[in-house]
């Protein structure tokens, strides 16, 4: 089933300003935030699906990326932010400023909810072949990510008592105002660190390598960013969360293909006599050999097109068009025989150059390939 897309789901237009964004969002969180819809599962989703497009749409960058690519921009993760499946303590850790004092003690202890810590993203960069693209890949990478060891435990921070908030009163000209930061110690995470294993470090942390998997669409572009949820580093604390794995796509270059787009041009060399002659040739694409055919009297420069043969369109919108060149290469070196024959067509009515009106100019061939 299609993805609602985000302006649709906050109300609004693509033209909308980072306040309106802001302002759409708290006006539908707060309508259907949990406290006052218990136990309505549909109010849960519609408050899920809010704060995933306010968590792209508020960004510049995935905005942007969205704008261009819509959803598919952040496919290949599994759960987070920007790739479905919201957590309702994600939304409460990262947004809970925008809802003010809407509930009471708010989102970030005090009130019903205590504040989790996110851990820190990870980051890598994978590279794909055109081939991989065309078709879509399963990676498996190695990462070296920070985890909570074996053997740690964790007791109610005395700073806060547990509430990840440290409350300041401040006298001002308008009376004495009571505001709510985060905790000092546990950072909001309610917990501080009792007892850790040897070979943690000073936050009862250790390094460990693990293979992640991740599910890469095809057609995706150099320098589109993927995320797989809840596999970055790991923060202290029981009820900590983790951070994410954004993973850069590079494109290896390929020795024969050059990529446009969702194009994929190729330049084909072939001999004089092939050129005269006609000839048929087996072509590799990124999806697989085909079986061409240059008619008799192809002139170079010709551009023969195979409708849906190259890469398929990120945004889903179908497969680009493979372009095969022709080139006719001319011999260098003759033998007497060769030379004497091509001496005798030189004046040949066969041999002059004829174009007609049908065959088009380079220029007109460039125009057309780019429209």
């Amino acid at each position: 089933m299609a993805k609602q897309d985000y302006y649709e789901i906050l109300g609004l237009s693509k033209s909308a300003s980072k306040a309106e964004i802001k302002k759409a969002y708290r006006k539908m969180a707060i309508k259907y935030h949990p406290d006052k819809n218990p136990d309505d599962k549909e109010a849960e989703e519609k408050f899920k699906l809010a704060a995933e497009a306010y968590e792209v749409l508020s960004d510049d960058n995935k905005k942007a990326r969205y704008d261009q690519y819509g959803h598919a921009a952040f496919e290949g993760g599994h759960g987070g932010f920007g790739g479905g499946g919201m957590n309702m303590d994600d939304i409460f850790s990262q947004f809970g400023d925008i809802f003010g004092g809407a509930f009471g003690g708010g989102f970030g202890g005090g009130g019903h909810r205590q504040a989790r810590v996110k851990g820190s993203n990870l980051r890598i960069r994978v590279k794909l072949t055109l081939e991989e693209i065309a078709k879509g890949v399963e990676k498996k990478v190695k990462v070296r990510r920070k985890v909570q060891a074996d053997g740690v435990t964790y007791k109610t921070c005395s700073t806060c008592n547990g509430s990840g908030q440290q409350m300041r009163v401040t006298n001002t000209i308008l009376g004495r105002m009571q505001t709510a930061t985060t905790c000092s110690t546990c950072h909001g995470a309610g917990e501080m660190l009792d007892k850790k294993p040897s070979g943690a470090d000073a936050q009862g942390m250790v390094v460990k390598e693990e293979t992640v998997s991740i599910n890469i669409p095809e057609g995706v572009t150099e320098g589109v960013q993927l995320k797989v949820g809840g596999k970055g580093n790991e923060a202290p604390g029981k009820n900590s969360i983790p951070g994410d794995l954004l993973v850069l796509i590079e494109e290896v270059p390929h020795e024969n293909l050059k990529r446009e787009g969702s194009n994929i041009h190729y330049d084909l060399y072939i001999n004089f006599s092939e050129a005269v002659l006609g000839v048929s040739k087996e072509i590799e694409t990124v999806t697989g050999k085909v079986k061409i055919k240059i008619e008799p009297g192809t002139q170079s420069g010709k551009i023969l097109r195979l409708k849906g043969k190259g890469l398929p369109s990120i945004e889903r919108y179908g497969n680009g068009d493979f372009l095969i060149h022709i080139n006719v290469w001319t011999p260098q070196e003759l033998t007497k025989d060769q030379r004497k024959f091509f001496e005798e067509m030189q004046e040949d009515e066969n041999f002059s150059p004829n174009p007609q009106k049908s065959d088009k100019s380079f220029f007109e061939k460039v125009k057309d390939m780019f429209s």
